[in-house]
């Protein structure tokens, strides 16, 4: 099957967004770390994997690769744009004065928190998902959108511009924690429902010769246990980073002097 062929928007879109990429690296006379290049190409082939494979089963009627192409879209690839676009390249465009304002509103982390849950929550209401699943152009729409309302939901966690900081540690864990309310919000109620509750679904055969509620409770499971193991194991990374810091606070060397105390003192900010 020839994919490209049936989404041809697909190499066109990672195409455009590899050239803007290149092209800012040129512009600013500068060149990404290593690890940047390597997270931005991950999140490339991730975007790919995302709307072609996984898209393809999700339009075969199997409402469990739906599930996980979703979690893909605000789980996986917003992170990996963010940890491979450095600052310098969102920062010029970003702190201009008619954008920095709409941007420091936008990426305050309630802000983020509350358009990303109204996203997610109204996407997966039964007549707003029958649509998409029905309506090509509405589901490329809602799709950017989840990957749009993710980008904002990671930047109080990942921001690489510093004007428009990152929560603290503390904040970062309790901030992921809240998120398991609106993720349980979408998740229980499709797990935990006796009939299919979206139609598009009993229209069809499925696949991987699952019924059409198995299929459901499957993807319910995706999402439901899916994002709990994933953000835990964001927060075990954020706690050891947070120790790590805690660490370094209290090994100040006896003795020290003023100066090498605002020395240590710049380090610290510097690598939190």
């Amino acid at each position: 099957m020839d994919i490209f062929g049936e989404h041809p928007s697909i190499p066109i879109g990672i195409a455009i967004l590899i050239a803007i990429y290149l092209g800012a690296c040129r512009a600013a006379g500068r060149k990404p770390t290593r690890r940047q290049a390597m997270w931005f190409a991950i999140a490339m082939g991730a975007i790919l994997f995302t709307q072609t494979e996984l898209d393809e089963l999700a339009d075969a009627r199997l409402f469990s690769m739906h599930m996980l192409q979703h979690l893909m879209q605000t789980f996986v690839i917003p992170p990996l744009l963010l940890l491979g676009t450095p600052g310098w390249m969102l920062a010029p465009w970003m702190l201009r004065p008619p954008i920095k304002p709409i941007a420091r509103v936008l990426t305050n982390p309630l802000v983020a928190f509350l358009i990303f849950s109204a996203v997610f929550v109204t996407a997966h209401f039964p007549p707003v998902f029958d649509r998409m699943c029905r309506d090509e152009n509405f589901h490329i729409f809602v799709h950017l959108l989840f990957m749009a309302a993710g980008m904002l939901l990671w930047w109080p966690i990942l921001s690489p511009v510093p004007e428009l900081p990152r929560l603290s540690y503390p904040a970062q864990i309790l901030y992921l924690f809240l998120l398991m309310i609106p993720m349980t919000a979408v998740a229980a109620p499709i797990t935990l429902a006796t009939r299919v509750i979206y139609p598009w679904y009993t229209e069809g055969a499925h696949g991987w010769g699952l019924t059409a509620i198995d299929d459901q409770v499957l993807g319910g499971l995706i999402m439901w246990i899916g994002q709990g193991t994933y953000l835990m194991i964001v927060f075990t990374f954020i706690f050891y980073k947070w120790s790590q810091r805690e660490d370094r606070d209290v090994s100040v060397p006896p003795g020290s002097t003023a100066p090498e105390l605002r020395v240590l003192r710049s380090r610290r900010v510097a690598g939190s």
